[in-house]
């Protein structure tokens, strides 16, 4: 089968390009209040309450954060206050690359135009794209389209601004929540799976898989 070739390939960004470190905040932050057998479910609770909070009408990436906390320590009997969500927002323009990132993008810059698609707000994500060390075409954010990855919304704002089809995507994700379903459904049928851990793979949405970005050469013939 030939290769196929994207006019455009497109990244979720925060854990499949950047190293996603809220587990690591919320440990730091909310070590004197969880007990440390029980941080690892305080942390899923965590990521299950930002998934949550995503799925209705888009509100600045800084509530949904306070709200996740604040839903997530309510479950749990811990003190909360805002502040403590606003250390989250202010962590992650901070959080660099993975290791494999800036030589995998580099070998597929030079030849396809790269875009990312995040659910970051406007005033966080420049700072995350400038440490992969590629150039990107384009950088679309949830605050731009008005609503948050895995919401179609997001991905159709995506279109839209690029005048494409679903067909001239290849779309590269570490989750299949976030990204990678809302994909398929979407048409897009080229998809990357960056298996790095944070969900299990699962092979009825139809991409292929690879350990890392310096897989990424490969999967479009490079």
């Amino acid at each position: 089968m030939p290769t196929f070739k994207p006019k455009y390939i497109s990244f979720d960004c925060y854990g499949t390009l950047t190293r996603f470190q809220m587990s690591e905040v919320a440990r730091s932050l909310f070590a004197d209040r969880v007990a440390d057998e029980s941080m690892d479910a305080f942390c899923k609770d965590f990521a299950a309450y930002r998934l949550d909070e995503v799925l209705g009408d888009w509100k600045p990436y800084e509530q949904v954060l306070k709200n996740a906390v604040r839903r997530t320590c309510q479950k749990w009997g811990v003190d909360y206050d805002d502040a403590d969500g606003r250390q989250f927002y202010d962590a992650v323009p901070t959080w660099g690359p993975h290791a494999d990132v800036p030589a995998g993008l580099a070998k597929v810059a030079e030849h396809y135009k790269l875009v990312i698609l995040s659910n970051a707000s406007n005033d966080q994500i420049h700072s995350n794209v400038e440490k992969l060390g590629a150039p990107f075409y384009k950088v679309f954010t949830a605050q731009q389209a008005q609503a948050y990855k895995p919401r179609f919304q997001a991905f159709e704002y995506m279109f839209r601004q690029l005048d494409a089809d679903p067909s001239e995507f290849l779309h590269v994700s570490s989750s299949l929540r976030y990204d990678l379903m809302s994909a398929h459904d979407l048409g897009i049928n080229n998809k990357v799976f960056v298996a790095r851990g944070h969900e299990p793979s699962t092979p009825y949405y139809g991409y292929t898989e690879i350990k890392d970005i310096s897989g990424l050469a490969g999967v479009v013939g490079l």
